[in-house]
């Protein structure tokens, strides 16, 4: 497993800081990582205690979620997109940003529909949320209730997810085959963007990459593994090669959580 240091420790160094949660594949922390990894860019990751108060965390960065990148003394970007952004400003080369206007509105709107509110990543949440909060022993659970006040979990939210998920892989896939109709092998044009990245980390939520490539806990896995049929109808084979393909080619194989 890789190396964290503690909140309280990364509180007094300088450089770059990426909270993460160890031992879990989670695709916002693992899209960072990807990012950073593209880019060259050298980081140090903070343990994220998963389920725990967070009280150091929350008096670092004002909120008690993962991940959170911290650059000196600048303000924790705590979203996706201030992650990526940030990345962009302190290594510009290779850009992970179209810079045609309609490319880079297009490219941020689709990582929306994968990383941001009521997208794939926050349904698929839901959907695994559901189970458990429809058994009634369970509600008593602390941590269970903050996932699902965090996701703003109803029940009507989390079995309308399933087709949403749909919505957003068909429109992927579509996407990806129209590329190669064109004969270009990423998302937008021939060469990797953000988009890819996403793509490729939060495709774990769905089916996670083979335990040589990504160990982690048995009961990780099964929490990850879709079980969904009509998520599993949309998962497209072209889909998961694009997924395969990325990693091989760009992120970090096998991973380290």
């Amino acid at each position: 497993m890789a190396d964290y240091v503690e909140i309280e420790d990364a509180r007094h160094m300088s450089g770059l800081r990426l909270v993460l949660i160890a031992g879990v594949p989670s695709p916002w922390g693992e899209a960072a990582k990807g990012i950073l990894r593209v880019k060259h860019i050298p980081f140090v990751r903070v343990r994220h205690d998963l389920g725990g108060p967070n009280t150091a965390l929350r008096e670092w960065t004002g909120q008690s979620s993962a991940p959170v990148a911290i650059w000196n003394d600048e303000r924790p970007r705590t979203t996706w997109i201030e992650q990526l952004l940030l990345a962009e400003h302190l290594s510009p080369e290779p850009p992970l940003i179209p810079p045609e206007p309609e490319q880079r509105a297009l490219m941020l709107g689709l990582s929306h529909e994968i990383c941001g509110e009521m997208g794939l990543g926050w349904c698929m949440r839901l959907i695994a949320l559901h189970p458990g909060l429809q058994n009634a022993d369970s509600t008593g659970d602390a941590f269970l209730r903050s996932l699902a006040w965090k996701y703003g979990y109803t029940p009507a939210a989390a079995e309308a997810a399933p087709q949403r998920v749909a919505e957003i892989l068909g429109m992927l896939d579509a996407r990806l085959t129209e590329q190669q109709r064109r004969g270009q092998r990423y998302f937008l044009g021939d060469r990797l963007t953000a988009l890819d990245i996403y793509w490729a980390t939060f495709a774990a939520m769905i089916l996670p990459l083979p335990e040589n490539l990504c160990p982690m806990p048995e009961m990780v896995r099964q929490t990850y593994t879709n079980a969904n049929p009509v998520v599993q109808t949309a998962a497209t084979q072209l889909l998961f090669a694009h997924r395969d393909h990325v990693y091989r080619e760009h992120l970090e194989l096998p991973i380290d959580l």
